[in-house]
């Protein structure tokens, strides 16, 4: 149930109002920003919700049950506010959002209507439009752990081990060439086998991407090194950009034996039935209908 301030309601009661939305978005980073779609700053507490960014909120939906209240939420992109960059590197995913109706006149008299957090987030040249999800999202969510043959763990956590920081895992290259908006030929990795670093990270040390980070779609070590990605950069990347790459891993239970030697560490149950299994039947002449193991 929403507490609306009596003075709050008295005005609403009267039917003359001086209402508008504020919205306050805590990135993951501990950042706070306001937007609000009124043609004035207005500031909600120690957050100044700022005017001029065309942001605007579609009608929120909200359903019965544990089902999930969504709405959208659109703007302009702006250096000062909510930038191009912010977004591409990650900083709004996730992001919590509230949203209020705040009396302009007195923007002490708020009542929020909506707590949730940034879904996807889609551009448009200097547009973007974010989806907003309601609380009851989070129940939705996969939690715990599942039991799968692949590994669970991701390569370099604490509960995998491997040290990626290890001269084994981990090479330093620079940029020769750039084949495609997320391919490039790329120096000093000369020493690492065919699809070492497939699946792996590749962080930008210097250019425009500098500080940056993508996964490896693939790696070919053939007479020249090449590197797709499995998505185009905010910026440009240019030759002589410089990187640091690590290994990659498929989760399976063969590659943490015989690439990385860590069986010890491996969090799945590669030896686990599949569908294959389940849907098994006898068939006569076939192995395994005498009493004997499957497993073989």
């Amino acid at each position: 149930m929403r507490n609306t301030p009596p003075a709050l309601q008295a005005k609403l009661d009267s039917g003359v109002t001086a209402l508008c939305r504020c919205w306050l978005i805590e990135r993951q980073d501990g950042v706070t920003q306001g937007f609000t779609d009124h043609d004035e700053d207005i500031a909600l507490g120690d957050v100044t919700c700022r005017a001029g960014t065309g942001m605007s909120g579609s009608e929120a939906t909200q359903k019965h049950g544990l089902a999930v209240d969504s709405s959208e939420l659109s703007g302009g992109l702006n250096d000062d506010t909510l930038n191009e960059d912010d977004l591409a590197v990650g900083l709004y995913d996730a992001a919590g959002v509230a949203l209020w109706l705040v009396d302009w006149s007195e923007p002490s008299l708020r009542v929020l209507l909506a707590k949730g957090t940034l879904g996807e987030v889609r551009r448009d040249g200097a547009v973007f439009t974010a989806e907003m999800q309601g609380l009851s999202e989070k129940l939705a969510a996969d939690t715990g752990r599942l039991y799968t043959a692949s590994c669970s763990a991701d390569l370099g956590d604490n509960r995998c081990a491997i040290d990626l920081s290890a001269p084994a895992y981990r090479g330093e290259g620079t940029v020769t060439t750039v084949t495609a908006t997320s391919a490039l030929r790329a120096s000093g990795l000369d020493d690492f086998d065919d699809g070492w670093f497939t699946a792996g990270k590749l962080t930008f040390t210097s250019g425009a991407n500098a500080g940056l980070a993508v996964e490896v779609k693939l790696h070919r070590a053939a007479s020249e090194v090449t590197l797709d990605l499995w998505q185009a950069m905010p910026h440009a990347i240019e030759a002589g950009d410089t990187f640091v790459v690590t290994a990659g891993c498929d989760k399976r239970f063969a590659t943490c034996h015989d690439r990385f030697n860590n069986v010890v560490n491996f969090r799945g149950f590669p030896h686990i039935p599949g569908n294959d299994f389940v849907v098994r039947y006898p068939v006569q002449g076939e192995p395994g209908n005498d009493g004997s193991s499957l497993q073989g």
